[in-house]
């Protein structure tokens, strides 16, 4: 199995970090092929940056989606999570989706907590889309980004910690979503400081592009689209419903 790694903010160095603990977890059951954003912010924090992180996902799945037997979107807030399921012939799998789900089956009642203050009502609004917001708590997020814990993850764990039992302790939460491509790994490191279950976001995505894979899936296929001025693999991609060798259903 080839599962299409795409991470749609242009830090290769969390592609990095994602691909790391893909390994880990994952170990040798699938294939999982690292892909970066060629355009676009260096890390997702703000509205402006998460609509064009979509673009970027598109053209990067256009690039190299070839092949591919899934694709998993590494960044917590799914850009281009349902555009890219509306063209693409394989599964896509969100790491926000994949966690809220994962929490819900664990839990039912559940928070997240994150990096970057302008996140919270981003995720709102993302979490009630996919029509998970009944189950969600709450959302704390820390003065730090993702990007700046990325860098300094020894000294971001307090607040994460603490941040965590907050949601325990006020929110009432059955589990925490530890949320953020830059946070991979992290929430194995909290759990012993939290009474209960911590969900790393990246793992959580890995398990669900995994299952993903071995279940039938079919899409409607779109009608062509007429564009200008977009990558020729984007252009082509929009352009054309020719199938694709991983159609199943």
């Amino acid at each position: 199995m080839r599962i299409l790694l795409l991470n749609p903010n242009t830090s290769a160095s969390v592609t990095a970090l994602v691909a790391d603990r893909v390994a880990a977890v994952a170990g040798d059951a699938a294939t999982f092929a690292p892909v970066t954003a060629r355009f676009g912010a260096a890390y997702i924090a703000s509205r402006a940056a998460l609509a064009i992180a979509g673009h970027a996902a598109l053209d990067a799945f256009a690039e190299h989606g070839d092949g591919c037997d899934a694709v998993f979107i590494a960044c917590f807030g799914d850009p281009g999570l349902l555009a890219l399921r509306e063209v693409s012939p394989v599964p896509v799998v969100g790491m926000l989706e994949a966690s809220c789900l994962e929490a819900q089956r664990t839990a039912g009642r559940y928070a997240i907590v994150t990096g970057g203050a302008l996140w919270k009502p981003m995720l709102e609004e993302i979490v009630a889309g996919f029509g998970l917001g009944d189950g969600l708590a709450g959302i704390h997020t820390v003065e730090r980004t993702g990007g700046e814990i990325a860098k300094d993850p020894e000294g971001a764990l307090s607040m994460l910690a603490s941040a965590c039992r907050e949601c325990v302790e006020k929110d009432r939460a059955e589990a925490v979503i530890l949320g953020g491509a830059a946070l991979a790994g992290l929430a194995a490191r909290l759990q012993p400081q939290v009474s209960v279950p911590v969900i790393c976001s990246v793992e959580a995505g890995i398990r669900a592009s995994l299952a993903a894979v071995r279940e039938p899936y079919a899409r409607p296929r779109p009608a062509p689209m007429e564009s200008i001025h977009l990558g020729p693999a984007l252009e082509s991609l929009l352009g054309r419903t020719k199938p694709n060798r991983a159609d199943r259903g």
